[in-house]
């Protein structure tokens, strides 16, 4: 198991009150490993990636999407993640 790529994302938390709604961001960062990719609360084996692809927002970051076998998660990130997503097509691909 060693780590080729990682990129940060952001997780945004919602916080409702009785009075007020505010925004938690938490930052996290996306680890692709020889045999999984990891997040902070989700592992999935190499063989279970079909691709990554990436759709950037009004030049405030975007989203990078993980397809998997058990469908496609979203992660929001800052920077492009084009060095990540290469970084998967070239060891994997």
């Amino acid at each position: 198991m060693s780590l080729i790529a990682q990129h940060p994302y952001i997780k945004i938390e919602r916080k409702v009150t009785s009075i007020e709604q505010f925004h938690i961001e938490h930052d996290r960062i996306i680890y692709l490993y020889s045999d999984k990719v990891v997040t902070h609360n989700r592992e999935f084996p190499i063989k279970d990636v079909m691709d990554f692809s990436y759709r950037e927002i009004a030049n405030k970051g975007g989203i990078l999407y993980l397809h998997t076998l058990q469908g496609v998660y979203t992660y929001t990130v800052r920077s492009s993640p084009e060095a990540f997503i290469t970084a998967y097509r070239a060891y994997f691909k």
